[in-house]
């Protein structure tokens, strides 16, 4: 996943990703509004909803149990408050500090090479010959 856009999806999307399972509401181009349980979403916004409650431009509301939306027909979304603390947000802080050159993940020793290093540099070992002088 991108925090920037650049080869990936951006935050939008990832935002959407992270909303399946829950509770949304989406008004389409027609005036429409759909809130219920947000199944499946894809790249380009297409949506499947399930336990709907559909409300026309005239304000009537009625139950649809499972709904496929085209992402080309969403005009809006209201996503749950939980994503506010999405792990997302934490990686886009850590790319605003370091400027968009982001350390790799899994540089240097790591498990049991760590330990193994630790050990040796503690015991002060590797710098003589067979006598330790």
């Amino acid at each position: 996943m991108s925090v920037t856009g650049k080869g990936g999806v951006g935050i939008p999307i990832i935002l959407l990703h992270d909303a399946e399972g829950g509770i949304i509401t989406v008004e389409t181009r027609t005036g429409e509004l759909y809130r219920g349980l947000l199944d499946e979403a894809e790249d380009n916004m297409n949506l499947i909803l399930r336990d709907v409650t559909k409300t026309n431009v005239h304000g009537k509301e009625s139950k649809v149990e499972l709904i496929y939306i085209k992402g080309s027909q969403v005009n809006f979304m209201i996503l749950p408050d939980m994503l506010k603390k999405a792990p997302m947000f934490k990686r886009i802080k850590v790319w605003k500090k370091y400027h968009g050159n982001v350390p790799e993940l899994g540089a240097g020793v790591r498990g049991q090479a760590a330990v193994i290093s630790q050990k040796t540099l503690a015991a002060g070992r590797g710098r003589g010959g067979r006598d330790g002088g």
